[in-house]
């Protein structure tokens, strides 16, 4: 089969890989669409994502979307639209039974966190658990399905921030992350969403999926103690300490943009003062299923893609996702 695998840092090939006997109580899909994530930039660009180093070829890939081609049980037929919870669940712990997303010893599709690394979806066959796959709706496309993996971490941000419907909400980052969770806040029913960016590109993205107030880092000050919620999905000190100012007093900041596992400059005075809960978040439980169903509702998520390249051209599609300015959600055409 083909697959894209990143050998080390930006070093990415198109390779024919050996397809694998299916094994007991798994389901064969052929992948069509897969997104390129924030991390499998870190991986291409750098070799690693923070301590996860690639130390064996790894197949990227955990927004995903395509049909099923084989499942034994008899129960998907052949050409079933899927998307994947990418997730497998660990062991848990007291206090975290109703968390699996942070059970230790869980996994993920396309990361270099566990050894061996656990291969992800961009290649052309890919056999999973019954578990982690979703069937689609008929409304729902498979392109604007390989949305549903990072619309469920923006969804999960919300649910950690004790939602938004009826709040003013601020989204630091105009990133596919952050145009989801702006996208995911409107139609949830915030009263109005806002969102911070350092460039205008992104920022253009953001009105066009009916954003109210957009702020340029440097430009446009954002009024202070003007937000209920605040969604912080650039995971950078100074956007952070920007969301602190910016929350109101007793407000809550979902921290949904991941950091460097380093002591970070952050100024905390006022977080105390005015009382303000931040929030860690981390992936999602079961907010995909939810974010299935949002994704077929309305058609406006398919204004978070900007571009859709070939396999073939995937080195060019990595590069194009690093640039901001240029793109929102960059997917990739895979072979079926």
């Amino acid at each position: 089969m083909q697959a894209l695998v990143i050998h080390g840092k930006q070093d990415l090939r198109e390779e024919t890989l050996p397809l694998a006997e299916l094994a007991p109580g798994k389901i064969r899909l052929r992948m069509a669409f897969g997104g390129i994530c924030g991390s499998d930039l870190h991986y291409y660009h750098e070799g690693a994502v923070g301590a996860f180093v690639v130390r064996e070829p790894l197949v990227p890939g955990h927004e995903m979307a395509g049909v099923v081609e084989h499942d034994p049980s008899g129960k998907l037929a052949p050409g079933t639209p899927v998307t994947l919870h990418p997730a497998t669940f660990g062991v848990s712990r007291p206090g975290l039974e109703g968390k699996p997303h942070l059970w230790p010893q869980g996994a993920y599709l396309g990361s270099a966190s566990t050894w061996p690394h656990t291969q992800g979806g961009m290649s052309e066959y890919l056999d999973v658990e019954p578990g982690m796959i979703r069937v689609l709706p008929e409304a729902l496309p498979l392109e604007r399905a390989a949305l549903a993996e990072p619309l469920a971490v923006s969804l999960h941000g919300i649910a950690v921030a004790g939602g938004v419907e009826g709040q003013r909400v601020l989204v630091c980052g105009a990133g596919p992350i952050g145009l989801l969770a702006a996208a995911a806040a409107l139609a949830k029913g915030a009263a109005e969403v806002s969102i911070i960016d350092v460039l205008e590109g992104p920022l253009s993205r953001a009105r066009a999926l009916g954003v109210q107030h957009t702020y340029r880092v440097g430009e446009t000050p954002l009024p202070e103690e003007a937000f209920d919620v605040v969604l912080e999905c650039t995971g950078v000190p100074a956007s952070i300490n920007a969301a602190i100012v910016a929350v109101r007093r007793a407000g809550v900041i979902a921290q949904i943009g991941m950091m460097p596992a380093t002591a970070q400059p952050l100024a905390l005075a006022p977080l105390i003062s005015k009382e303000v809960e931040l929030r860690g978040c981390f992936r999602f439980h079961n907010e995909i299923d939810e974010a299935i169903a949002l994704l077929a509702a309305d058609s406006r998520f398919d204004d978070v893609i900007t571009h859709v390249l070939p396999a073939s051209d995937a080195q060019n599609a990595f590069a194009i996702a690093k640039d901001s300015e240029a793109s929102g959600k960059v997917l990739i055409s895979l072979w079926a």
